[in-house]
């Protein structure tokens, strides 16, 4: 049986989404495969481990929850990937269980953008999902528009800048964007996702507002010129580079111009009462399978030859970006024109895009099941490169060593 590690949470604005979208997982994960070993990474970046994580609910009461947890690290000790108690005690067990591969469900900053995929690789453990670059571009708008326009992919035009570049000269930044772009405009942070810090701006007073909103959430802003006579649409890859399939193309269905947080995880509805329900230890919610993903159509209302397209991008800007495990592409059509465009992507999407592998006739384990066994074909692949060398320069005899101050 292999033991897999499921970290979520972290210091993320996406927290809760995280916790969520770990138990529809969990709950989908075949129990007859995987002992899961629970990792919880608290807003503060603590590590917690214990069966009570497994159990939605329990984080209604955080204060409760984490004094039945453990706090842990994890540990690399040469031959197995350990989950030790922190501070370790003088009496008792130090080691409370192993890994034999991880899987991140994690969303936003500090987590998704490559931050967990530095970390296993520091272990040297398998895990599942995007690498350190696919990960941190996938989460940075900016840096994934640049290389998407640069290989040759349709993105709405778009400034971007520093905030300390706007706190500088405020009047140079708006000038720059109204000479580059037309109103409305869509402003958001470069590096957030969950339709988080994002504003429309029909004017110069609007523009201000949103990019000192947009400015609490981010270091970098991203200004794009709106598509006015707008269809979303969202579609799934899962595999890797060489071997990637698309999901069915969704429509979300908004409740505002920007398809918001309550829209995408509360139903629209902005309360909890349309959001997250359901039962039971491992409980899936809102009807089965946990947070009720916007309103929707599934399949969306397109032409085939336009779905073609779609699912064609989505599956290029998946290679193009190195992304590995599942991710959702999202797209925007101009109606007026048809012409269809990137968004952005998605690398651990929120439910990991489930719903729309089901609406494809793929189970929810099905998908599970080949995201870790991509994870492990990775990591096999991996282990034939070469990352360092046995020798020890510095035990070398001679002249080896010499001249090595300021050798680089």
């Amino acid at each position: 049986m292999i033991k897999l590690g499921v970290f979520f949470g972290g210091k993320s604005v996406e927290h809760e989404i995280s916790v969520i979208t770990m138990s529809q997982a969990i709950s989908s994960l075949n129990p007859d495969k995987y002992e899961i070993v629970p990792i919880y990474i608290s807003k503060e970046g603590v590590m917690y481990t214990g069966d009570d994580l497994l159990d939605l609910y329990s984080f209604k009461d955080m204060d409760v929850l984490l004094k039945r947890c453990y706090k842990v690290a994890v540990v690399n000790d040469g031959k197995n990937i350990n989950v030790v108690r922190c501070p370790a005690p003088i009496i008792g067990k130090k080691i409370l269980n192993t890994i034999d591969i991880a899987f991140p469900i994690v969303h936003g900053t500090n987590v998704e953008d490559g931050t967990m995929a530095a970390f296993f690789n520091l272990l040297g453990i398998p895990y599942v999902g995007p690498d350190i670059l696919a990960s941190s571009v996938g989460m940075d708008k900016i840096a994934m528009k640049k290389i998407l326009k640069e290989s040759g992919l349709p993105v709405v035009d778009y400034y971007s800048f520093w905030s300390m570049e706007y706190i500088k000269d405020e009047e140079k930044i708006l000038k720059d964007i109204e000479a580059k772009l037309t109103y409305p405009l869509i402003v958001k942070p470069g590096n957030l996702g969950s339709s988080v810090g994002i504003k429309k701006a029909k004017n110069k007073v609007e523009l201000v507002e949103a990019v000192e909103f947009a400015m609490e959430f981010a270091d970098r802003i991203i200004v794009e010129k709106a598509v006015e006579n707008l269809k979303e649409i969202n579609c799934s890859v899962l595999g890797n580079i060489c071997d990637t399939e698309a999901s069915v193309c969704e429509e979300p269905i908004f409740s505002d111009e920007i398809l918001s947080y309550s829209d995408k995880y509360m139903g629209g509805s902005g309360k909890s009462g349309k959001g997250i329900k359901g039962g039971g230890k491992n409980g899936k919610m809102s009807g089965g399978k946990g947070m009720a993903v916007s309103d929707k159509k599934l399949p969306a209302d397109i032409p085939d030859s336009q779905r073609d397209e779609i699912q064609a991008l989505a599956k290029e800007t998946f290679k193009i970006l190195g992304c590995s495990g599942v991710a959702r592409v999202d797209f925007l059509i101009d109606k007026d024109t048809d012409k269809v465009f990137v968004n952005e992507i998605n690398t651990i999407p929120g439910a990991l895009s489930y719903y729309l592998w089901e609406a494809s006739g793929k189970s929810f384990e099905q998908e599970l099941d080949e995201m870790i066994d991509i994870a492990l074909k990775r990591h096999r692949e991996r282990e034939k490169l070469t990352f360092s060398y046995d020798q020890n320069i510095l035990a070398m005899q001679g002249n080896g060593v010499k001249g090595a101050k300021g050798a680089k």
